[in-house]
C-alpha cells in the first residue's frame, strides 16, 4: 500500500506541497494519513489532517473528532477541525441529509490551503462505477472517481479495503466504525454487501480490472471534452454547436450551463438547451433552476437573470421640454417649434411605423434588426398624434419628425 501511495503522490505533488488528509476517523483515511504522514519527509511535503463533524450521530460523532485529535497528536501532526448542524440544514434547503453533508464537508474543505487527500479506495470506485451504471449515465459517470480534482488528491484508488486491513493490522493502528455502513438501506452499501462479492466470484480481480476500465474511460472522456471546448473558443455561438455531433455538442451546453452553476444539473436541462440551439426561433427561452435563463439571440446563445430588462411606465414629452424615464435612466430632450406632445411608451401589438420602404410593423422591424426579445420591451416609442414617429435608437419614421431635435442623457441617480 505504501508503494500504490507513494508511485500516485509524486505523479502530483512536488517538494514544498502541502497535502492535508481528510481523516473521519474510519479504516481508509486512518491507513491514508498515518501513511502519508511517514510519506511527507521522503517526498519533501508537509502532511496535516482535517476532520469535519456532521453532527449526525449524537455522542458517537463526537468520539469521531476527539479520536482524530488523537491521532493526529501521537503522529505529531497539525489537525484542523469543523462542524455543523447537517441535519438543520437538510431541513432549511430540502437536500438530502447525503447531500447536505457533502456541501457542508467540501466547504470545509475549500477553506483549507494545498491539497486535499481524500480515502476513495477502488473498492468504492467500484461501487460509484455501478452505481452510476444502475442509474444511467455517459463516459464521464462511468469513468468514477478521477484520481485528482483539481486541488484534491485520492492516492488510494488503487489501494483495496483488504489491503487497508492488512496494513492496520500490520501498524497496530485502531479506527472508528460507523454503525451506518452496516445497513442496507441505501443502494451503496447493498452493491458492496451483495453485487460485488458475487461479480469478484466470477473475477477475483474485479477491482484492478475496474479501475483499469474506469481509466480508460476517463481518457476518453477527456479528449471528447476538449474537442466540445472548442466549439466555444470563440463565443456562444450557434452555428458551431449546430453543426457539431451531438455527443460533442451536448458535451459543449453542458460546460454553459455548469458555468451559469445550475443546481442538479440533469440531461432534461441538456436536452433543453441542445432545443434552443436546434429549434428555428431565434429568440427562444429556457428557464433554469436557480433562477437564470438561457436564451437564443439570433446567432448566439446568451444568459440572464429571470427577470426581462425593465418595462416603463409612459411619459409625455413637451415640444419644446423635457421627460424622465427613471425605469431605464434616460432624460429625453426635444428642441424646435411647439406643437402637440410626443407620449413615450412601450411597444404595443398591432405598433407599425412608416419606412421609407413603405409601412413596417413594429415587431418586424425589431427581428429584422435582430434586437433580442429580451430588450424589445424596454425600446422606447415615440408616438405623436396617434402615430409612431420613431422607434428610439432603431428607426424613424419617414418625415415624422424633421423639424424636432430629440436627444437622450442617462440620469445619474436613477
Amino acid at each position: 500500500m505504501r508503494n500504490k501511495l507513494r508511485r500516485g503522490l509524486e505523479a502530483w505533488v512536488a517538494p514544498g506541497d502541502h497535502v492535508t488528509c481528510a481523516l473521519s476517523g474510519g479504516a481508509d483515511s486512518v491507513a491514508m494519513t498515518h501513511c502519508l504522514a511517514a510519506l511527507g519527509p521522503e517526498l519533501g511535503i508537509t502532511v496535516s489532517a482535517c476532520h469535519f463533524n456532521h453532527r449526525l450521530r449524537g455522542d458517537a460523532s463526537d468520539g469521531d473528532e476527539a479520536f482524530c485529535r488523537d491521532f493526529c497528536r501521537r503522529l505529531s501532526i497539525p489537525f484542523t477541525v469543523s462542524g455543523a448542524d447537517v441535519a438543520a440544514r437538510s431541513r432549511e434547503t430540502g437536500e438530502s441529509i447525503e447531500e447536505a453533508a457533502r456541501r457542508c464537508r467540501y466547504d470545509f474543505f475549500d477553506s483549507l490551503p494545498g491539497f486535499i487527500a481524500t480515502a476513495h479506495t477502488a473498492d468504492d470506485q467500484a461501487e460509484t462505477f455501478l452505481l452510476n451504471l444502475l442509474r444511467g449515465t455517459g463516459l464521464k459517470g462511468l469513468g468514477g472517481i478521477p484520481p485528482r480534482r483539481q486541488q484534491y488528491l485520492r492516492p488510494m484508488l488503487g489501494v483495496s479495503r483488504q489491503e487497508i486491513l492488512e496494513y492496520l493490522e500490520e501498524h497496530e493502528l485502531p479506527h472508528r466504525e460507523d454503525a451506518t455502513n452496516g445497513a442496507d438501506d441505501c443502494v451503496r452499501n447493498r452493491l458492496r454487501h451483495h453485487v460485488i462479492p458475487l461479480l469478484m466470484q466470477e473475477n477475483p480481480s474485479l477491482l484492478a480490472a475496474l479501475e483499469h476500465t474506469t481509466g480508460l474511460l476517463r481518457q476518453d472522456e477527456a479528449l471528447l471534452q476538449s474537442q466540445a471546448d472548442a466549439l466555444l473558443e470563440k463565443g456562444w455561438l450557434v452555428e458551431p454547436l449546430r453543426n457539431a455531433p451531438e455527443p460533442l455538442r451536448r458535451r459543449a451546453l453542458r460546460r454553459i450551463l455548469n458555468e451559469l452553476q445550475v443546481p442538479k444539473l440533469s440531461a432534461a436541462h441538456i436536452e433543453g438547451a441542445e432545443a434552443l440551439v436546434l429549434g428555428s426561433d431565434p429568440s427562444a427561452r429556457l428557464v433554469l433552476p436557480g433562477g437564470r435563463v438561457l436564451q437564443r439571440e439570433y446567432d448566439r446563445l446568451t444568459a440572464a437573470e429571470t427577470a426581462q430588462l425593465p418595462a416603463f411606465r409612459p411619459v409625455t414629452l413637451s415640444c419644446p421640454g423635457e421627460a424622465v424615464i427613471p425605469e431605464l435612466g434616460l432624460r429625453f430632450c426635444c428642441e424646435g417649434p411647439a406643437g402637440a406632445p410626443i407620449v413615450i411608451r412601450p411597444r404595443k401589438t398591432g405598433d407599425t411605423i412608416r419606412l421609407p420602404g413603405g409601412t413596417k410593423t413594429v415587431k418586424k422591424l425589431l427581428i429584422d434588426r435582430k434586437i433580442p426579445a429580451r430588450q424589445r420591451e424596454s425600446i422606447p416609442i415615440l408616438e405623436r398624434g396617434g402615430t409612431v414617429i420613431s422607434v428610439w435608437g432603431v428607426a424613424d419614421a419617414a418625415g415624422g419628425c424633421q423639424e424636432l431635435i430629440i436627444t437622450t442623457q442617462k440620469e445619474e441617480n436613477r
